[in-house]
């Protein structure tokens, strides 16, 4: 396959911070792959993608956010069952390099600064793959400013991506299918036994997979969704504590208190008085 390296000033003017494309990929691989002097992010917005990236294939379902580095070689084909739809962003070297100067601390080497041969890689699903569609979409119309665009990446990094599926190199398509349900109350009130059912696999195959892949047992990552849903509702409503944890699939409170603070690091009923408290109207 030939090469080529793209420039941002092929897509961009000088005035400008970054570039957005919405569009359907070819069922054709590119004449050529390459890599470029700028960074890229794209989302797999409908369909399923095929991604030839550093000299591997991976297939790419709906939700898959790839954040890619500027040596990164790669190329898209769209899957010829299914099609696909992507979003991109590009934007300029400066610009990633400022934010990681900035919040490199919490940032950390992930996302656009991830070490290793293959880029950082992120599964989204159900209200996170909503906000991350929603947030992308308004980049379309808005003004292609440094602003606009420090604003979008942050929001993505700190507000969708925090728990949302890393697709190690590897990860089974059945695997990725399980933690896509998971993520939806029908699966995770069933705690471990709804993403057993979900991966559709035996039940000692699912745990040492899913330890493999994730770095956690199938009861842990289906707690770390069920307490992200607790906390959500503790945050916005004053629905009864026993309620919510009724909600989540837990009927022993003393349990679903000690999940909580395992993951927050404080209980449910702190968490609401720190997260509901109203600066215009103190009670």
């Amino acid at each position: 396959m030939q090469f080529r390296t793209f420039t941002i000033n092929s897509y961009i003017g000088a005035q400008e911070s970054f570039h957005f494309a919405r569009k359907e990929l070819d069922a054709r691989w590119p004449a050529y792959s390459h890599d470029h002097d700028y960074y890229e992010l794209f989302l797999v917005e409908q369909g399923m993608a095929r991604h030839r990236i550093n000299g591997r294939t991976e297939t790419l379902p709906r939700g898959s956010l790839v954040f890619i580095r500027p040596s990164d070689t790669h190329g898209f084909q769209a899957s010829a069952e299914y099609g696909c739809q992507i979003i991109n962003v590009i934007f300029r070297t400066e610009t990633a390099d400022h934010l990681f100067a900035r919040y490199g601390e919490e940032l950390g080497r992930r996302f656009f600064w991830v070490e290793g041969p293959q880029p950082d890689t992120f599964l989204l699903s159900g209200p996170r793959l909503e906000r991350a569609i929603n947030s992308s979409a308004e980049m379309q119309t808005a003004r292609r400013t440094l602003a606009r665009i420090e604003q979008f990446l942050l929001y993505l990094m700190t507000r969708v991506i925090d728990y949302a599926i890393i697709l190690p190199e590897g990860t089974p398509r059945w695997l990725v299918t399980a933690c896509q349900a998971a993520r939806t109350p029908r699966v995770f009130r069933r705690g471990a036994a709804g993403f057993v059912e979900a991966a559709g696999r035996g039940h000692e195959h699912v745990c040492r997979t899913t330890r493999k892949h994730l770095g956690v047992s199938p009861s842990a990552y289906v707690n770390r969704i069920r307490m992200e849903h607790a906390a959500m509702h503790l945050g916005s409503s004053d629905r009864p504590i026993l309620d919510i944890s009724l909600d989540c699939g837990i009927e022993n409170l003393s349990h679903f208190y000690k999940l909580f603070r395992d993951v927050y690091g404080n209980t449910p009923s702190q968490y609401r008085k720190f997260h509901r408290v109203d600066p215009v109207q103190p009670g």
